[in-house]
């Protein structure tokens, strides 16, 4: 009797209409998760410099958790900032070559070292993001704001550049990965989960990454105005913050492009059409 029962919720939950809508809230909460490193980063830049002269709370001796998430908070984020920056590069290889770092493709079937790369990414950026985010609870971090002096055409191409990098993740990671858990293959992209993407992306982007991410530009220059000492860390975070810059530049250059190259193909239809008619009333 259990066994029948057990074997209906497993029908119930492998039904198509609980799979969709599961699938579509993974890929989602996953590809926030490239933005939401970004904003890890920001505030964690933000917080070594005001809590330069005021040190950490020092967590009981006892309490494991406490003592890891210290650890986090007091030194570089290395593994954070190594995924990110190779994601973004990567991004901005796409862009230029169109060629991906992570290749999706595999000759045999049963030897797929891209979900390996997937899965190693995608595991180290959650460990890296849920330390941070209990570490930065646990000691009281919050935004500082130190990049509210950005132009909104700045702030445009960051968005727009970041956006980019998102889709890249999702591609290249996400996707992979969880179709070959949920489906066990892969399936082609649907404009609904774009569109997921894009809203889940832009309440991120009202709700906190639109203040906070710019520290990452400026804190070199906050640093040097109050005489401190610029680690890798800042230098890494000025040039994420710009990588991301130039992917969203190289967006709007290609879609002015492609905007440019339909306006001139339809002139050139065009043309033909009127050389024919004008060639048609000569002979008449």
């Amino acid at each position: 009797m259990g066994w029948k029962i057990w074997l209906e919720k497993k029908q119930l939950l492998t039904s198509a209409t609980l799979i969709q809508p599961f699938y579509l809230l993974t890929t989602t909460l996953l590809s926030l998760l490239l933005p939401l490193s970004f904003l890890l980063l920001a505030r964690l830049s933000a917080s070594y410099a005001v809590f330069t002269s005021d040190p950490y709370p020092q967590p009981h001796p006892s309490n494991y958790s406490s003592i890891l998430i210290s650890l986090f908070i007091k030194t570089n984020p290395s593994f954070l900032h190594a995924v990110v920056s190779l994601l973004t590069a990567a991004t901005l290889i796409h862009g230029l070559t169109g060629q991906k770092l992570v290749t999706t493709e595999s000759p045999d079937p049963n030897f797929r070292p891209h979900l390996c790369i997937s899965w190693i990414l995608l595991c180290t950026l959650q460990l890296c993001i849920g330390f941070g985010i209990e570490g930065i609870i646990a000691a009281g971090i919050d935004g500082y704001g130190f990049g509210n002096e950005r132009s909104l055409s700045s702030r445009v191409v960051f968005f727009l550049g970041l956006h980019e990098a998102m889709l890249y993740w999702w591609r290249v990671v996400v996707k992979p990965v969880v179709d070959d858990t949920v489906f066990g293959f892969v399936t082609e992209e649907k404009w609904v989960e774009r569109a997921a993407m894009g809203v889940g992306y832009g309440a991120l982007w009202c709700w906190r990454l639109r203040s906070e991410v710019e520290s990452l530009a400026v804190m070199v220059e906050v640093k040097r105005e109050m005489e401190m000492g610029v680690d890798i860390a800042d230098f890494v975070g000025w040039w994420l913050y710009y990588l991301i810059v130039t992917i969203g530049m190289v967006r709007i250059v290609k879609g002015i492009a492609w905007v440019g190259v339909i306006l001139l193909s339809g002139r050139v239809e065009a043309n033909p059409i009127d050389i024919d008619y004008t060639e048609n009333e000569d002979k008449v």
